[in-house]
């Protein structure tokens, strides 16, 4: 399940809640605290009252936003307009596998409560922006080496 496609250009990356609530965000372009507010507030409506029947990427601003829902918790990703959405939307499931396999069944208190491995995982996974590793178990591997290393 390696996504071959390595050029992708990320500019954030969010988890927010069905409340509406960010659980984590991670910005690859300098914003202001003010717009970051703005940009979370405007793509949680996005996301949270769409219909199921549509796809899951939706035009925002002038880019795009890709997102995938899991249980309560809405995984979004904006990206340029052109880029491949299948891509994204398989970076954001590896995403919540790799979650899963260090919280076993991730949920929203797992982000709440270890926020900070959350982060260290994505880090590994994307580096400004950009996707660094698509081999789940190689970030696995790294991941416990680094808790070796606590």
């Amino acid at each position: 399940s390696d996504i071959s496609i390595l050029s992708l250009q990320i500019r954030f990356i969010l988890l927010q809640n069905r409340q509406g609530k960010t659980r984590l965000a991670k910005y690859y372009v300098p914003l202001e605290e003010s717009e970051k507010h703005k940009v979370e507030y405007e793509v949680h409506r996005l996301v949270v009252n769409r219909d199921s029947k549509f796809t899951n990427f939706v035009e925002f601003r002038t880019h795009k936003v890709i997102y995938r829902r899991y249980a309560g918790l809405f995984f979004s990703l904006c990206v340029d307009i052109t880029d491949n959405e299948l891509a994204y939307l398989e970076c954001i499931h590896l995403f919540v596998e790799i979650l899963d396999h260090f919280f076993s069944n991730v949920c929203e208190l797992d982000l709440v409560f270890n926020f900070h491995k959350v982060y260290l995982i994505l880090d590994e996974f994307i580096l400004a922006g950009e996707l660094q590793e698509t081999s789940k178990r190689a970030i696995i591997e790294r991941m416990s080496e680094l808790e070796k290393l606590e």
